[in-house]
């Protein structure tokens, strides 16, 4: 397995490299916190199902994030119907 050292930009975003990008069918990544390391899974979006993906940007927001505040009533408003 090969090694990339990589910095984060000023708004703490990383960027895959394309020759591993590439190596998958899709643009979407299951990133998961496992004690000491970021475990990042290329997934495909029907293969975790629509009720599991609250906000997908691209596909909710004109690929625009949403404030937090808003997300936040969002999601009360998903979770009590």
């Amino acid at each position: 397995m090969a090694t990339k050292v990589t910095k984060t930009t000023t708004k703490g975003q990383i960027t895959l490299p394309s020759e591993w990008r590439n190596q998958f069918a899709t643009n979407n990544f299951v990133m998961k916190f496992d004690a000491d390391m970021l475990v990042i899974k290329p997934v495909l979006i029907e293969e975790i199902g629509s009720e599991d993906v609250i906000f997908d940007a691209d596909r909710d927001n004109s690929g625009n994030g949403v404030p937090l505040d808003e997300m936040i009533k969002l999601l009360k408003k998903v979770k009590n119907g």
